[in-house]
């Protein structure tokens, strides 16, 4: 759990997750979760996210193990990407890649983002996929699990909205894989990447 002492965690960000500890309330979280949890309260203000983040059973560990052997980070937007950047480059130093940058055209019926998600789901099947904006994104990328042709060590779903949102959260619950998932149609960058900063202290933590 973050502390003043971490130097990863700047100290209003400290005195920020000590008075949500005070308003948090009871819990079934482990400590691990809640550490995750706590982040991502600390980034929206907003106290429903204790109710809306489901963990599967090896998330947690899988995303730390990857974390630690340096697996490649793909994102689904620059948000994202600038959201986590500064921390991963202080810590671990994974690549962090973006679906928006150095991939192929989209087809006709793609977006961007998926073109992307796919370009670098065959690239790195074994990635960490963060998505905090585009469903289309996490949509490709579950029929890229249901097809096997991908094995994630962890897939962060929080796109938010209203197109499509509902459908690809339904779809990643769908998939036997290591997941972190934001339900309902609340989710974003800010979600997506705290979830994933939550994620890299814990890692570090355990490396030091």
């Amino acid at each position: 759990m973050d502390s003043p002492s971490n130097p990863l965690t700047h100290p209003i960000t400290a005195q920020s997750f000590a008075l949500i500890d005070r308003e948090f309330g009871e819990h079934g979280l482990t400590p691990d979760q809640y550490a995750v949890v706590r982040r991502v309260i600390h980034s929206t203000a907003d106290f429903e996210f204790k109710h809306l983040v489901r963990f599967s059973q090896t998330a947690i560990e899988s995303g730390i193990a990857a974390l630690q052997q340096g697996a490649p980070v793909i994102v689904d937007v620059g948000m994202v990407q600038q959201g986590v950047r500064n921390l991963l480059r202080q810590t671990f130093d994974n690549p962090l890649l973006n679906c928006l940058e150095q991939v192929p055209a989209p087809a006709p019926e793609q977006t961007r983002t998926e073109a992307g998600l796919l370009h670098w789901a065959t690239t790195y099947p074994q990635g960490i996929f963060v998505i905090g904006n585009a469903p289309t994104a996490l949509l490709a990328l579950c029929q890229q699990l249901q097809a096997a042709n991908v094995s994630p060590a962890l897939v962060i779903g929080a796109p938010v909205g209203f197109v499509s949102v509902l459908e690809a959260k339904a779809a990643l619950s769908a998939c036997s894989v290591p997941q972190i998932q934001v339900e309902g149609r609340k989710g974003g960058s800010p979600v997506a990447a705290a979830i994933l900063n939550a994620l890299i202290i814990l890692a570090w933590e355990r490396e030091v």
